[in-house]
């Protein structure tokens, strides 16, 4: 059944809509009256209906824009209290809610029923914190799929409302007001120390490496996204043209984020997988952790250097040329001369080939005329520029220059060094056979997240494939620099300051011109540069991870999140120094980095947080302590099956009924809650077919099951999410797994909000 708040929602943003489309049908109206006017031979009046046309036009595309997310927020506001029971409908000033969107809108009495999200009274839904609330009570956050809200979040600024409305509150403050209830007397303290820490982070300055710590539960991914929001409504004019890069562990993780932040990709947020942050690739699959600790260590950008730096042979000897009948000799010294050349321009890979190739056959071509004029021909300076352009087309001379100097992309780069084992063993004398073999695979195999900054460094020391292809891009920025000021001009002259940007009167300059956001471009553009990046689950980035981040952004301005306790990653860093040092070279300690903790554990029950850093403390885990400041009504239970004969492992039967009980007996407790099931990646496979029998479309198995309210997952799969129970299964099995077992393990065991099941093998 719909809750009465979201019916509320749903009917008013019905209105919205309804009132989009009327504007939407008037601008179509005003345009096709002033398409239909006779302006007759006079230039100005035709310039002056042109841009009047121009001006609708763009009105009608932006109305069109904004239909996916009209509105995508709700501040309640302290100074207004009559009329909330019905605040929903009633778009007077009166009412207590103001509504946040990608656009402002008035109804036909000309009074705002929904604010543009730049304006200065939109400030607090980005702005306002529990500590700092700018004059707001509560902001909801209005998911919707098309033009129909699906769900509301609400956050509480205002203590009070947790107690008056606790049985209309949605999302996060529905956790917190249960939390006031069981922990009446006290919370108001508890609220206090959360507004405080958070509040601090959220609001730290842009600049610098910002790396928040804390445990399960402290809520890291909301402060990161809180900050965010916050950054790029204080500091617009900066980000809104560079943009900002929220990176997450996985797709998954990232249908989170997106929701949270709805509508900020008009001011350039980009939203990536550290699996794509290479355009035109999302690499979802991994190596084996062997495998993903050699591609993630720093000595890999070194041997990616020396890769595409072996690419740039002197021949051993001299090598005949026939250009059109003449021979010629190449002397390996002429080849050296023009890679100097080119290593002197400092320009990357492909680049310094055009240097190298233009050098070589201004060389030939002198060489060339030298040899016909001894043999009796007249050769002058005209004749140069025909000497070279045989030289160019040379078949011999062509092949030459090409082993000399290849051109190259990053895939075919990275697809040799792994095809060709005896190429790999020059570049790595100093590694083991074992270690060259965990990166042989064939050439058609498919890249991998461990592949993808690999790729990205290998492109930084290429650069473009195709030189008319650069060339083309800077004569692309050039002439959008010129259409801008055109487009300034003429908005003077018309006198329709403010009535159109000129940024958006130049996309309409010439056909060519692609519209988009700063975010579409920036995801498509490898080498573009952000002006601030939010890293959440940090704790899980390789160090050759964090040197695509780093040249990301120049500036180092970064929000770092994660938990040492939970890097259960074979190439992540031991420690947040070590994380940081692409980031910040060999700074001193807290010279471009500071580092802040979350100690308040709100989400996690105190008994199942107990009984996870115990667990922790005992395989020497790096924990933050945190004070959990709920317990829930369920103790932490254990199961224990009886091993097989051979006393090896767990009978799979007898596992797979111990842990299908153990699901009926939590859904007894709550049958809408949701449940994880999580183990090793050969446990998961051998469990699921008799959970899938038992429980059939209510179960699903790793990402897939997410909207299930049963999902089976690795420790790896559950990183970032939340169950109201979790049902660990063989906890030594996930500890032995890998070097990193006991992150693993501690993931797990920190899943849940309500209930914590152990299954143990005996």
């Amino acid at each position: 059944m719909v809750s009465t708040e979201l019916a509320q929602e749903r009917r008013y943003v019905e209105g919205l809509y309804t009132r989009l489309d009327a504007l939407r049908a008037e601008a179509r109206t005003a345009l096709e009256r002033v398409r239909r006017e006779s302006v007759g031979g006079n230039h100005q009046s035709r310039s002056e209906r042109d841009a009047y046309a121009r001006l609708y036009e763009d009105r009608i595309a932006q109305l069109d824009e904004v239909d996916d997310r009209l509105a995508f927020g709700r501040l309640e506001l302290a100074d207004a209290d009559a009329g909330k029971a019905d605040a929903a409908d009633d778009p007077d000033d009166s009412s207590p809610f103001r509504y946040i969107g990608r656009i402002g809108l008035r109804d036909e009495q000309l009074r705002p029923i929904l604010l543009d999200w730049r304006v200065p009274q939109a400030a607090a839904f980005y702005q306002a914190t529990a500590a700092t609330p700018l004059g707001a009570r509560a902001r909801r956050h209005l998911i919707t799929e098309g033009r129909t809200v699906t769900r509301i979040d609400d956050e509480i600024f205002d203590a009070e409302l947790l107690v008056e409305q606790a049985d209309s509150l949605q999302g996060e403050a529905a956790l917190l007001a249960a939390l006031t209830s069981q922990r009446t007397g006290r919370m108001s303290d508890i609220v206090a120390t959360i507004q405080a820490e958070q509040d601090r982070i959220i609001r730290s300055e842009l600049g610098g490496v910002l790396v928040v710590q804390g445990g399960p539960g402290t809520g890291k991914t909301a402060v990161a996204l809180h900050r965010a929001a916050y950054l790029l409504y204080s500091h617009r004019e900066r980000l809104a043209s560079s943009g900002v890069l929220v990176v997450g562990p996985s797709r998954a993780f990232l249908q989170y984020i997106e929701a949270v932040l709805p509508s900020l990709g008009e001011t350039g947020v980009v939203v990536s997988s550290v699996g794509g942050l290479y355009p035109g690739l999302e690499a979802t699959h991994d190596d084996a952790p062997e495998t993903a600790r050699v591609k993630g260590a720093a000595e890999m950008a070194a041997l990616i250097k020396r890769a595409v730096r072996s690419r740039q042979r002197v021949p051993a000897e001299a090598i005949d040329l026939n250009v059109n009948g003449e021979r010629l000799t190449l002397e390996p010294g002429l080849i050296s001369s023009a890679m100097q050349r080119a290593w002197e321009s400092r320009k990357p890979h492909n680049e310094a080939r055009v240097v190298f190739v233009k050098s070589a056959l201004n060389q030939l071509s002198r060489l060339l005329a030298d040899q016909l004029r001894s043999h009796g021909n007249t050769v002058d300076d005209a004749d140069q520029a025909v000497l070279r352009e045989d030289l160019r087309t040379s078949h011999d001379v062509v092949v030459a220059l090409n082993t000399a100097w290849l051109p190259l992309t990053p895939e075919k780069l990275l697809q040799d060094l792994y095809a060709r084992p005896q190429w790999l063993a020059s570049l790595t004398p100093s590694w083991s056979e074992a270690r060259r073999a965990l990166l042989r695979r064939d050439r058609d195999a498919p890249f991998t997240i461990s592949d993808v900054p690999l790729l990205d460094e290998a492109a930084e020391l290429l650069g473009e494939y195709n030189a008319q292809n650069a060339a083309l891009k800077r004569e692309e920025k050039l002439q959008k620099k010129r259409d801008i000021e055109n487009a300034e001009n003429a908005i003077r002259n018309m006198q329709v300051e403010g009535l159109v940007h000129a940024e958006d009167l130049a996309a309409g300059f010439a056909e060519r011109s692609v519209r988009g956001t700063t975010a579409e471009q920036a995801a498509a553009d490898r080498t573009w540069t952000y002006g601030h990046i939010v890293v959440d689950e940090a704790q899980e980035l390789s160090a050759m991870q964090w040197r695509v981040l780093a040249r990301r952004c120049p500036l180092r301005s970064f929000t770092v999140v994660g938990d040492m306790a939970q890097a259960s990653a074979a190439a992540s860093a031991r420690s947040w120094q070590d994380a940081v040092r692409p980031l910040v070279g060999s700074s001193p300690l807290g010279e471009r980095w500071r580092l802040e903790e979350l100690t308040v554990n709100y989400r996690t029950p105190a008994q199942i947080a107990a009984e996870a850093e115990q667990m922790a403390e005992r395989n020497h885990l790096p924990i933050t302590r945190a004070t959990a400041v709920r317990e829930s009504e369920w103790p932490v239970t254990t199961t224990t099956v009886e091993l097989n004969p051979a006393g090896r492992a767990a009978d799979p039967d007898a596992l797979g009924d111990a842990v299908i009980t153990v699901i009926e007996d939590d859904r007894d407790i709550d049958s809408r809650g949701t449940v994880a099931v999580i183990a090793t990646e050969a446990t998961v496979d051998a469990l699921y077919p008799a959970l899938s029998e038992s429980f059939g479309r209510d179960i699903g198995l790793g990402a897939q099951g997410l909207n299930r309210s049963i999902a089976v997952l690795t420790a790896q799969d559950a990183k970032g999410l939340e169950f109201d129970a979790v049902v660990v299964v063989d906890p030594d099995g996930i500890l032995a797994e890998s070097t990193r077992g006991a992150s693993g393990l501690y993931v797990a065991m920190t899943r849940p909000t309500q209930r914590l099941h152990l299954v143990r093998p005996a």
